[in-house]
């Protein structure tokens, strides 16, 4: 607590890992790194001052770790705080049942309903769900009215459906939604860190596309993309996908056995830091598949 205010502290954690942070490092030059364990695991909160400079580095706004008087949807916005976060590390299951204890009634605005609809749009698509109900989601955001806000949702929009497409085998159809997406997410702007996780996602999801289509080229500079993005925004999560599209990219190209090895053992380097245990488990069939060749 902070004056007698309960402070949001499991989003301060969540923010600090999506930049890829360690205690150690978030620490440096501002605190102890003691001083920040006993905040996030005791929630013995460090002066204002302290907890200002630490909230600027994770460019995280100190007001979203305090609770939003009189908003009626706070609760709503951290479930799919959660959702969003859980989706882009692969636990589909658990982002499901966040969103499923959201109803329609608890979205006042137009805006948070975009958010939902991309996010169940997403985990459908990941969770095999029926193509009709998936395009009715996305169906959802692109019938919606834009706003300079949510130009964002209708590209993880195109980029759902031409995902849809791929999996059913219409890659003329996808290509057709991924190149209207690609046309526009080089120069988008990224003010806060979803919008980065967003952004991630569509370059990560059209580099596999392009790969599935067998246009490696397009694809390896899509995947090394997004690498540099998440260099750039201290952003760990979507490294290790990136680098196992290479490595799979580098296999598809009959690439010499100690390239591709050496690929892989960089994704693994990666998905260990970030603990992605799915990633771990893809990699090791890749390192068997490649040294039984």
């Amino acid at each position: 607590m902070l004056g007698g205010v309960v402070i949001n502290i499991e989003r301060f954690i969540q923010a600090r890992k999506a930049m890829g942070f360690s205690q150690i490092e978030l620490a440096e030059g501002i605190c102890t790194q003691a001083t920040l364990s006993r905040f996030e695991n005791n929630g013995q909160v460090p002066n204002l001052k302290l907890l200002i400079k630490l909230c600027n580095r994770l460019n995280l706004p100190l007001g979203e770790l305090f609770p939003k008087v009189g908003v009626r949807h706070t609760d709503t916005i951290e479930k799919m705080n959660r959702a969003e976060f859980f989706l882009i590390t692969s636990e589909y299951e658990q982002a499901a049942k966040l969103l499923e204890a959201i109803t329609m009634n608890d979205i006042e605005s137009p805006l948070l309903a975009m958010r939902y609809h991309y996010l169940k749009g997403y985990i459908m698509i990941f969770q095999r769900a029926s193509v009709i109900d998936t395009l009715f989601m996305f169906d959802q955001i692109l019938l919606a009215d834009q706003t300079s806000d949510s130009e964002i949702f209708y590209l993880l929009a195109y980029t759902g459906i031409g995902m849809i497409y791929s999996r059913e085998d219409d890659q003329e159809k996808a290509e057709f939604y991924f190149h209207k997406v690609l046309e526009k997410i080089y120069n988008y702007p990224t003010k806060v860190m979803e919008d980065t996780w967003r952004v991630l996602n569509i370059v990560f999801q059209s580099s596999v596309f392009y790969s599935n289509i067998h246009e490696i080229e397009i694809s390896n500079a899509l995947a090394r993309y997004a690498i540099s993005i998440c260099s750039d925004n201290h952003v760990t999560y979507y490294v290790a996908r990136a680098a196992i599209q290479l490595a799979k990219n580098a296999i598809l190209q009959k690439q010499p056995k100690n390239i591709v090895l050496e690929l892989i053992y960089d994704a693994r380097a990666y998905s260990k830091l970030n603990r992605n245990q799915i990633a771990l488990k893809e990699l090791a069939i890749l390192e068997k598949e490649v040294m039984n060749k």
